[in-house]
C-alpha cells in the first residue's frame, strides 16, 4: 500500500528542514551542496541506504528523485538502475473513450496494486480539472507529454501552433505540479531526411514524435523542443521538474530495432542530458519500443555508456510484433531482461496495447506483468531485499499453507479466487486440485514426519 499524503507527518524533523528553508531549486541541486531534502531521506529509507550513499548518485544524475515543488502530497521515489525497478501506468482519455471518472478510477486501482507513477496521457477535453486533481491528490509520481496538450488546450490545429504555444505549455504543466514531463527533444528537422532515407517499416511510432514531426514538416521550422531547450530548462529548474528525453524515433517494429535513426536520436539524447545536468535539472532517458530479445542487453548497455548513466526508462520492450492481446506478456518478457541489464523504469504494457484505450481490467494485467517484471529483475541484480518475499512464499508452500501464500502473492484476490474455483476433497484438503493426495509436498513432509502416505 502507497503512502498517503497524512502519512509525511511521520516523516523524520531534518527531512522537513528543507521545505521551510528551501535554498535550493532542484533536488539535483540540493545533491550537490549536500543538502538531506525530505524526498532524498524518504528515498534512502524505502532502497535501503544511507542518505550519504545515496546523495552522490543524484548528484551525478544517475538517480533521479521526480518530486515537482508544487506536488505536495507526493510520496517520493527514486529511478536509477541500482536501485528497486519502478513501474509507470499511462493513463488518461480519448476522443473515442472521454470519461474522466473511470480514467480516475484505474488511478485509484493502480496507486493501491503499487504502481510509482502515473502518466497523463489525455488527449481530448479540457485536461486542466484531472491534472490538477492527480498533483493534488494523488501520491505516486505524475508525469505528462506536454505536446499532447497542445492542441486541446489552444483548441487550434497543429500548424497554427507557435514554439511559444508549446513552450508555454510546459510552463503551465510545471505549474500544476506534474513531476516529469516527455518531451521530444531530439528529434530535428535533419530527422525528417533521415525517415525519408532509411525507410523504415514503421516510420515513427511515438505519438509525441509523429506530432513534432508533422508540425516541422508543415511549418518549416527546427523542433522548438529542440530549439528552445534552455529555456525549458529554465522552467523545470524552478519548478524541479525531471525531463523524461523522449525517444520520437523508438522502433516500432521488430525490423527497425537499433537502426541509425534509434541510435543517432539516442546520441542527441546523450548531449541533451549533459546540458540539463548543467542547469541542475533531473533528466530520465526514454528507451525503445519493439526489440528483439536478443538485442534488448546491448540497447541497455549503449543507452548507459552514451547517456552517462542516466536513468533508462523503457516500453517494454516488446520483444515480438504478433501478440496484440498479449503485450503485457511481450513487455514483460522484454521488461525483465531490460532492467536486468540497466533499464530503471518500465512503462507497463497492458493487453489492450495496439488495439483500444485500456479499461480497468486491462490496467490490472497490464500492472501485474510488469511488476513481475520489475520484480524477477531485481532479483537478478541482487537488490537487497528483493528475494525475501520469494523466500517466505517457499516456506509457506512447504508447509502448505495457504493464508500465507496468499499474503506473499502479488495479486492475493486471483490466486485465492482460482484455488476456491476448484477445491479439493476434505480428505485432503492441505493440497489443490492439481495434485490431490498425488502433492509432492503432501508426500514429503509425511516421509520426513514418518507418517503413513496415503495416495488413493
Amino acid at each position: 500500500m502507497r503512502l498517503r499524503c497524512s502519512s509525511f507527518l511521520h516523516t523524520p524533523r531534518r527531512a522537513w528542514k528543507g521545505m521551510h528553508m528551501r535554498n535550493y531549486t532542484t533536488q539535483m541541486e540540493a545533491a550537490r551542496k549536500q543538502i538531506v531534502t525530505k524526498e532524498l531521506e524518504i528515498v534512502a529509507q524505502k532502497e535501503h541506504m544511507t542518505t550519504e550513499e545515496l546523495m552522490p548518485l543524484v548528484a551525478e544524475g544517475k538517480v533521479v528523485i521526480c518530486a515537482n515543488k508544487n506536488h505536495t502530497c507526493i510520496d517520493p521515489e527514486g529511478i536509477g538502475s541500482m536501485l528497486r525497478t519502478k513501474i509507470n501506468v499511462n493513463l488518461g482519455v480519448s476522443r473515442d473513450c472521454k470519461d474522466y471518472d473511470v480514467e480516475m478510477q484505474k488511478v485509484m486501482q493502480a496507486v493501491e496494486m503499487g504502481a510509482h507513477a502515473i502518466m497523463d496521457l489525455s488527449s481530448h477535453g479540457n485536461t486542466i480539472p484531472f491534472r490538477r486533481k492527480l498533483t493534488s491528490e494523488c501520491p505516486a509520481l505524475i508525469g505528462t507529454v506536454p505536446i499532447y496538450d497542445s492542441v486541446i488546450h489552444y483548441q487550434r490545429d497543429l500548424d497554427t501552433l507557435t514554439a511559444r504555444d508549446f513552450i508555454d505549455v510546459v510552463r503551465l504543466h510545471a505549474q500544476d505540479g506534474v513531476d516529469f514531463v516527455t518531451l521530444h527533444c531530439g528529434i530535428t528537422r535533419k530527422t525528417i531526411e533521415q525517415i525519408r532515407q532509411h525507410k523504415r517499416k514503421m516510420n515513427i511510432v511515438s505519438r509525441g514524435g509523429s506530432l513534432v514531426f508533422a508540425w516541422m514538416c508543415m511549418t518549416g521550422e527546427e523542433n522548438p523542443f529542440y530549439e528552445y531547450y534552455d529555456e525549458i530548462l529554465d522552467i523545470c529548474e524552478e519548478y524541479d521538474v525531471t525531463i523524461s528525453l523522449g525517444d520520437a524515433c523508438r522502433p516500432g517494429c521488430l525490423a527497425d530495432a537499433t537502426d541509425v535513426c534509434q541510435i543517432e536520436e539516442l546520441v542527441r539524447l546523450g548531449e541533451l542530458t549533459k546540458r540539463a545536468w548543467a542547469h541542475n535539472v533531473q533528466v530520465m532517458v526514454e528507451g525503445p519500443g519493439h526489440v528483439p530479445l536478443d538485442q534488448v542487453a546491448a540497447n541497455m548497455k549503449v543507452q548507459q555508456s552514451i547517456c552517462m548513466g542516466a536513468p533508462f526508462y523503457t516500453l517494454g520492450p516488446l520483444v515480438t510484433d504478433i501478440a496484440p492481446g498479449y503485450d503485457h506478456i511481450t513487455a514483460a518478457i522484454g521488461g525483465a531482461v531490460a532492467a536486468m541489464n540497466g533499464a530503471a523504469f518500465l512503462c507497463y504494457v497492458t493487453p489492450a496495447e495496439h488495439l483500444a484505450l485500456p479499461n480497468v481490467d486491462d490496467v490490472k494485467q497490464g500492472i501485474i506483468a510488469s511488476k513481475i517484471a520489475a520484480h524477477a529483475a531485481d532479483i537478478a541484480k541482487g537488490i537487497p531485499g528483493a528475494r525475501d518475499i520469494d523466500d517466505k512464499m517457499a516456506d509457506a508452500r512447504q508447509k502448505l499453507d495457504w493464508e500465507a501464500q496468499y499474503a506473499c502473492a502479488l495479486d492475493p484476490d486471483t490466486a485465492r479466487a482460482i484455488r476456491d474455483s476448484r477445491r479439493p476433497e476434505d480428505d485432503h484438503s492441505d493440497t489443490c486440485s492439481m495434485c490431490g493426495k498425488f502433492c509432492a509436498v503432501r508426500s514429503m513432509n509425511k516421509a520426513l514426519a514418518g507418517e503413513y502416505i496415503d495416495i488413493l
